[in-house]
């Protein structure tokens, strides 16, 4: 039986104690620290840079995926690089040059996976899923926390299963948006290998094991 993992994703953490959101992350059934960075511009927040990336990574071994919601994260990469992230994931909107990028991450020493908003159709990827490492399907419009999941986005979910079998792929599906203690189940069963929960796992309603 495939086993789902939880990246909790600290744009729901109390921003003055990382630290205890990254020993919560540790103690509570998390595998991954998934962290958006938001610039302004692609979604309407600002979050955090690399420079907070770097000050927590000494905090835990557990693999970062950077979610850059940035416009031209192509200028970004190599800093997020080196300020600790393991996966540097970025958005199909975001940039023209996708296979260059994808390389390019790669070339880093990193994973790299794409992410689509939930108008953008999964067939906009047909060219390039034998590239990535994972596809962050987001089943809210990004920018915001505590939102709720959009139910056609399951759809999205059973779509790249069903193709990353008939195509003989190995990337992984990630799921970002609305995913809580009523819902999770459902969307692992459509497919998800990976779980992003903010707002349900600091609240503590998200119970999670390993």
């Amino acid at each position: 039986m495939k086993k789902t993992l939880l990246a909790p994703s600290l744009l729901s953490a109390d921003f003055s104690d990382l630290s205890g959101a990254i020993k919560k992350i540790e103690n509570d059934g998390g595998s991954i620290v998934h962290i958006d960075v938001m610039d302004g511009a692609f979604v309407p927040q600002i979050t955090y840079g690399q420079p907070v990336i770097k000050s927590i990574r000494k905090l835990t071994d557990l693999p970062f995926d950077v979610h850059l919601m940035v416009e031209k994260p192509e200028l970004m990469v190599d800093s997020f690089a080196e300020a600790g992230a393991d996966w540097i994931t970025f958005h199909y909107e975001s940039t023209v040059h996708l296979d260059r990028l994808i390389h390019h991450i790669h070339d880093l020493g990193k994973k790299c996976g794409i992410s689509i908003v939930p108008s953008t159709p999964v067939s906009f990827l047909s060219q390039i899923l034998h590239l990535v490492d994972l596809v962050l399907v987001m089943s809210v419009n990004p920018g915001f926390g505590g939102q709720s999941f959009i139910p056609y986005t399951l759809d999205k979910i059973s779509e790249l299963k069903k193709i990353r079998e008939e195509q003989g792929l190995d990337f992984k599906i990630s799921v970002d948006g609305g995913v809580n203690e009523k819902n999770f189940a459902e969307i692992a069963d459509a497919g998800a290998d990976i779980l992003v929960s903010g707002s349900s796992f600091f609240s503590g309603k998200l119970k999670w094991e390993k």
